[in-house]
């Protein structure tokens, strides 16, 4: 019996997360109420408060919860340029397909709103792409002269702008396309110009097979 309570509870918490997500997704964090996100769950607001104390508490979940970036390297055999590059382009894809991730990262652009801002996301995704770029300095696939850190910190800055603009222009349509276009202008000034045919702004092939993203010679973009 305590395990099937275990799992019910489960149920409603990820039901509440769920519905949270849809209703942050579509107003954000100031203006969605507890009241809003109970009826987008499907539960009473005393279900709610049992598994989250505030709104603040279900968006803090909602952001621990979103697509975790550190996996990238995890599954990655030699972190470098080219994972970097992937880092941004799996994020663009749960944008576009994951209420949740969608959720999670406007909560983080958001989070000015919050009455205690914690920028301990922001600082995972830097040390994700640092942890990404360092080893590639090493093996010369970036110039020594740049700051590895500070470039984490700008890719980083750089892809909440343009998932943003590509949200307001286009409904993120061409937000891979847009993604490209950054590290396209990136890569010449931080990769030397001998090593930047090895990496494709447009993603990997393992990567575009697996979400299904055109081909690089199915786009537009030039390196250089």
């Amino acid at each position: 019996m305590a395990r099937a309570r275990q799992e019910r509870a489960e149920i409603t918490r990820q039901a509440i997360l769920d519905g949270a997500a849809r209703a942050f997704d579509t107003a954000g964090f100031g203006i969605t109420s507890l009241s809003d996100i109970a009826q987008e769950a499907g539960v009473t607001k005393g279900a709610l408060y049992f598994h989250f104390s505030s709104k603040e508490a279900l968006a803090r979940a909602l952001m621990a919860d979103q697509f975790d970036v550190a996996s990238v390297i995890e599954a990655a055999d030699r972190p470098g340029v080219q994972t970097a590059v992937d880092l941004t382009h799996r994020m663009a894809y749960d944008l576009r397909t994951s209420v949740r991730v969608r959720a999670g990262v406007r909560l983080v652009i958001e989070l000015g709103s919050f009455t205690d801002p914690n920028p301990s996301v922001y600082n995972k995704w830097i040390e994700t792409v640092r942890d990404c770029l360092a080893p590639a300095q090493g093996r010369g696939d970036i110039k020594p002269e740049v700051n590895v850190a500070d470039i984490a910190i700008h890719v980083v800055g750089a892809f909440a702008g343009v998932q943003i603009m590509s949200q307001v222009r286009t409904g993120r349509e061409d937000l891979h396309r847009r993604v490209a276009d950054m590290w396209s202008f990136l890569l010449p000034g931080i990769v030397p110009s001998r090593r930047l045919s090895r990496f494709d702004p447009t993603g990997s092939p393992g990567l575009r097979a697996s979400l299904s993203l055109p081909s690089a010679d199915q786009e537009t973009v030039a390196v250089g």
